[in-house]
């Protein structure tokens, strides 16, 4: 009790200290509002304005550093419906525009009810204004309360080829801005296909923010504080290709007026040299203007179909190029000598079918089998493979069989960084079970696989792949085609890819190689020979039945450290000696001495001027 008086003084005071600050507080606000007429005024005449900053997208380089796309500056019109004024001049604004009034009208008037928009939020009015015309427009723009410009970037090519690898960017829809957890708002553009998409996250860069204060003719006064709350866009990484642009453009003006692909690998690294689907199209055509779309429907309804990328999506019976893969596997499992020979007397007899072959000698040798490409030999080395278990056990040796395929990339997606690569097939057990029913298929119902063709399909980059694999003798590193990365301000930061071996053991490499050198020195394949080169390859021929047989070859060169793998595919095009060897060993000759020699101009003449596509329409 004798405490009491003292606590009671305490809190007399307390309450006291408090009093006292709420009347400083309450008289500092009534002083502003009813006496300093400064920040009223101010806030009657401004309003704040949140503008999006946007990064400019990384710029994606081939591998020597050559642009190969960048980022052209356009302008959306934005415009905030309540801020617009009921007496605008709308005849001068329709007038820089370049729009009727009825257009005014449609391009304001919104469904107010849908979530989409608000009369109090800023929506797009007009897009992708270049940027010497909104420089006009913005002349006259404080004219205009409640509209504004804002800054955005389309991609522009310097080259008219490459598409299919580039990609191409759209406006995200909403299902993409609702799970981007606020990376994307209505009207933003992403990368759609290609590079563009693959690498999205690293190319887009991040957002900033900038807070403007507007006048009541929406001119602007000054940043919100000084610019304190403001943050800046930073910009996407730039990319750096495994593509040699200048190797590219030459696979496009060899691929002109014919349907197919070419894919060309660097062995040692995996690197995509050339990626080529023929026909393409203009990259700058699907460039974000207010003429895409009209373009895409265009291209949409092309029955040659140029959207659509031969060299990743195609699928294709490979022909005789699969007898080297046939031989490595046969040798690995024990059940063919390097040095055997089988008789040709000019066809296979399965019963009483009669399998057709060329006209050569009997192979004594692996290597002469391959350069000769002998359908008798690898048809005989294929039943073997299969019933290595049992005539009446097909499964058991297929299944063998596959293991090793796949090893070399085949019937799965190798994982290329494009979207869209599709995986092949090499049909299993599984599959002829549902086709002839379990345990009543035999070898002869499929040994038209044993030269590539029946159910066996590839793609044009698992062709390419597996010839790289075979030059290297077995090692390999996964198909690829980003070689670094450059983030703002710093150097280059390579990619890291492992390397990786196959099941066959390197001494069988050494005969399937001979006989692929044979086949260009003197065998099915000399359209490809180079006098200082020593190319190996292998031709095909892929059996069409509605039309004329497609031409394929894949290789490599030189034979010692090949410095590129290749692998052509030329529909409708007949032999696989007539028009994707000669284009093989063009881009061969290309890449690796930087011009063709006069000796085989005529080569490449013929090529440049061969019209595959008109040819099979009449």
């Amino acid at each position: 009790m004798i405490n009491e008086p003292r606590q009671t003084a305490r809190t007399l005071w307390i309450q006291r200290v408090i009093i006292f600050a709420a009347l400083v507080l309450i008289i500092q606000t009534g002083w502003l509002q009813l006496v300093d007429p400064t920040y009223g005024q101010k806030a009657d005449r401004t309003t704040l304005v949140r503008r999006t900053l946007y990064p400019g997208r990384g710029l994606i380089l081939d591998r020597k550093g050559h642009l190969m796309v960048h980022n052209i500056p356009v302008y959306d019109l934005k415009v905030i419906y309540n801020q617009v004024p009921k007496n605008i001049d709308t005849t001068l604004l329709c007038k820089l525009l370049e729009i009727d009034k009825v257009s005014y009208k449609q391009r304001m008037e919104k469904d107010w009810k849908s979530l989409r928009y608000s009369k109090s939020v800023p929506f797009d009015f007009m897009e992708h204004i270049p940027a010497s015309k909104f420089q006009y427009i913005q002349e006259y723009l404080h004219l205009f309360p409640g509209f504004y410009g804002e800054l955005r970037s389309a991609r522009g090519y310097f080259e008219s080829h490459s598409a299919h690898i580039l990609g191409y960017m759209s406006e995200v829809d909403q299902k993409r801005i609702d799970e981007s957890d606020g990376l994307y708002a209505m009207g933003d553009f992403c990368g759609s296909t290609g590079i563009e998409n693959y690498y999205e996250s690293t190319l887009r860069g991040s957002k900033g923010a900038a807070y403007i204060l507007k006048d009541n003719l929406g001119r602007e006064i000054e940043s919100l504080d000084e610019g304190r709350h403001d943050s800046l866009a930073i910009s996407g990484d730039n990319l750096i290709l495994s593509l040699d642009h200048i190797l590219q453009e030459y696979g496009q003006q060899l691929l002109q007026n014919k349907r197919g692909s070419i894919v060309a690998i660097e062995p040692s690294t995996g690197e995509i040299l050339a990626m080529v689907s023929s026909p393409g199209y203009d990259p700058n055509e699907l460039s974000i203007s207010r003429s895409r779309g009209e373009a895409f429907m265009k291209l949409q309804e092309d029955t040659l179909k140029p959207l659509f990328d031969r060299s990743v999506m195609a699928m294709y019976p490979p022909g005789s190029i699969f007898k080297p893969l046939l031989a490595l596997v046969a040798m690995q499992e024990g059940l063919l000598n390097e040095n055997r020979t089988i008789y040709c007397g000019g066809a296979y007899y399965s019963g009483t079918k009669r399998r057709g072959c060329h006209n050569h000698p009997t192979p004594h040798n692996v290597a002469a089998a391959i350069s000769y490409s002998c359908n008798t030999y690898f048809f005989t080395v294929y039943k073997e493979v299969i019933d290595q278990a049992g005539y009446t056990m097909p499964e058991i040796g297929l299944r063998k069989l596959n293991v090793h395929l796949s090893a070399f990339g085949l019937g799965h997606k190798i994982g290329l960084d494009v979207p869209g690569e599709k995986a092949g097939n090499l049909p299993g057990p599984s599959y002829f079970d549902q086709i002839y029913k379990p345990g009543r298929w035999r070898s002869p119902y499929i040994l038209s696989m044993g030269i590539g063709q029946g159910e066996l399909q590839l793609t044009t980059l698992q062709m390419a792949h597996a010839a790289a694999i075979i030059g290297n003798e077995g090692t390999y590193t996964d198909p690829h085609l980003l070689k670094s990365r450059v983030p703002p301000g710093k150097a280059p930061q390579a990619e890291f890819y492992p390397r990786r071996r196959v099941s066959i053991d390197y001494r069988y490499f050494e005969p399937v190689i001979e006989g692929m050198s044979g086949a260009v020195r003197s065998g099915t394949a000399t359209m490809a020979f180079i006098p200082d080169i020593e190319v190996c390859g292998k031709t095909g021929t892929s059996e069409n039945p509605h039309g004329e047989d497609h031409s394929v070859f894949f290789g490599f060169a030189p034979r010692n450290q090949p410095k590129i793998a290749i692998a052509v595919y030329i529909e409708n095009a007949g032999w696989g000696g007539s028009f994707a060897t000669p284009v093989a060993g063009l881009m061969i000759e290309k890449y690796l001495k930087g011009d063709i020699s006069e000796g085989r101009k005529w080569i490449e003449t013929k090529m440049l001027e061969a019209d595959m596509i008109h040819k099979t329409k009449s």
